[in-house]
Parts: structure tokens; sequence; C-alpha cells
């Protein structure tokens, strides 16, 4: 049976039983946008060691999942870790790429707790059972000339597939990545080999302060070379883009991070507060996110 949603979010179909497959629904304020979602097993084609904290995989899935956008995210069911443990849900994981000819999709994931450790035991040729694409991704004007994105940890992988996206569009990127140290700069090399000028900072050289930040996104400011804001990763560096935002008058978008359970709008688990003009209000990440207007985000 194929699912729909309505435009308050409830679901409603038609048929005996309940398949894998589903549409996201219009948007807050009619907005017509439809992605495919189907969950699927999906063969690993590539898993392998960035650091000594993430690691890098691919698998191979069907057309729907092909079709994923920067900013996305799926719903991986994580075989359990050698120590036994059962991971209850599935885990929430931004793409970090997509090959559409040959309908591979990529994710970057640090290995933390127990979902992740079951990822890890994962070898070429093992089944994971992907569900997506899932959420609102990332959105381009193609007015825009220069645009800045800032990201820490595993907002890494979120923002990079955005480089390729806007090198498309011919749109320019300046991306400053933030770690622990030099070689947490996970998707440094993706970024390069999209065109993005990289400016990477780090704890360990302590260049990753706000106020350094603040200072180098002026100058871009400045310079003419940011007509909006992505971020996505660190909630100090956001208020540093949003005060920034507000400052000048540019747009912006932050793709929040967020505990998650359906990932299909339906559990509510996952709600944050925005400030719409003046007023509170509670979205979910999963279903109107996970990329937000940076203005309205209380990060």
């Amino acid at each position: 049976m194929s699912v729909q949603t309505d435009h308050s979010g409830a679901f409603a179909g038609t048929g005996p039983g309940l398949d894998h497959a589903c549409s996201h629904g219009p948007r807050e304020g009619g907005d017509p946008w439809r992605a495919s979602v189907v969950a699927e097993p999906a063969e690993v084609v590539l898993h392998r060691a960035v650091n000594d904290e993430y690691r890098h995989l691919v698998v191979a899935a069907g057309p729907e999942a092909a079709a994923a956008q920067p900013g996305q995210f799926f719903q991986l069911l994580c075989p359990p870790p050698p120590t036994g443990e059962q991971p209850f849900l599935r885990r929430p994981m931004s793409l970090f790429g997509v090959d559409r000819t040959r309908r591979q999709v990529a994710f970057l994931y640090k290995v933390a707790g127990i979902g992740t450790r079951g990822l890890e035991t994962l070898r070429q040729g093992d089944r994971l059972d992907i569900m997506g694409p899932l959420g609102v991704g990332f959105r381009l004007d193609p007015a825009w000339r220069h645009v800045v994105a800032v990201g820490r940890g595993a907002g890494l992988a979120t923002l990079a597939p955005l480089a390729g996206a806007a090198r498309d569009a011919g749109i320019g990127v300046t991306a400053i990545l933030s770690a622990r140290r030099p070689d947490l700069l996970v998707s440094r090399d993706r970024f390069e080999a999209d065109g993005a000028t990289v400016v990477a900072i780090t704890d360990q050289q302590s260049t990753s302060g706000p106020a350094h930040v603040e200072r180098i996104l002026r100058g871009l400011i400045d310079d003419g070379r940011c007509d909006a804001f992505f971020t996505c990763g660190s909630s100090r560096l956001a208020r540093v883009q949003q005060r920034l935002a507000l400052e000048f008058g540019l747009p912006g978008q932050i793709a929040m991070e967020q505990q998650m359970a359906c990932g299909i709008g339906l559990c509510h688990c996952c709600v944050r507060d925005f400030n719409v003009g003046g007023r509170i209000v509670s979205r979910r990440v999963c279903w109107e996110g996970p990329v937000f207007d940076l203005t309205e985000a209380l990060p």
C-alpha cells in the first residue's frame, strides 16, 4: 500500500497492508515539495575508516535513494554491535554524497553509541536496511554568486554535498571547517574537489573560537563573498552567523542535529522551538526540516 500524508502530517492510505513506500506531503505554508521515500535493503559497496573516529560508508540502493538532495537524511536500521545490544530505533544519518549513475549513497559517521558501533561491523557485500530520503534539504538561489558554509564535527558531512550542488549552479563556496584537531576535518578533500575555498580552524590551533570566526565572516561580507550562510554542527558558530545575518540582512539556512525516532513526522520526539516573527513555533526537525531558516532557529 502506498501511504500519503495530508497537510497536517496524518497518514491516509488504501490497500490491505503497509509496504515500505511513502511520500512527503505539502509543507507548512503550502510548499508543494515532495519526494519519494522507500525502505529497502542496500548492499555495502565500500566501508573504510577515515581516521580513528569517523568511517565512510557507501551503499548501493534504488533510484529513490539515489535522488537524495544535499541536506536530506536517511534512517538506518543498524545491526547489533559485538557487545550484543540490539539498537531499538533506526538512526538518522545525513547524506554525505550520492552517485546517481551508479545509484550509490554515501554516509560519513562518527562511531559513538550502540547504533554506530553496529554500523562499524558492516563489511562489503553486507546488507543495510535504509529508509529515505527524508526531510527538507538545502535550497540554492540562482541569483547568489557566493555562499559561506560553516560546519563542525558531524556537520562537516552534512554540508559536504552542498559544495557540489553550488558548483553545478555556478555559485562559489567558502567553507569554514571546524574540528578539535586537523585530522578531524573529515570532508576537507571533498569541499576542495568541488571547488570550494576552504578555511580550516581547529581547537588545537586556537583558531576555532567564535570571535575569530566572526572576523573571518565579516571580511567575507565586506569583500562581497557572502550572499547567504549555511551551517551545521555548532550552536556557538550558528549564533555568530545568525547575528551577522540579521545585521546585514543576509539569508541563511541551518541543518539541525536532533535525536529522532520515526523520521517521518508522526512521533513528534524531534520537535524544536523556532522564533517566527517574535512568536515561538514548534516544528518537527524530521518533517519541516532538518534544514531551517537560520534567522528563525534557536540554536
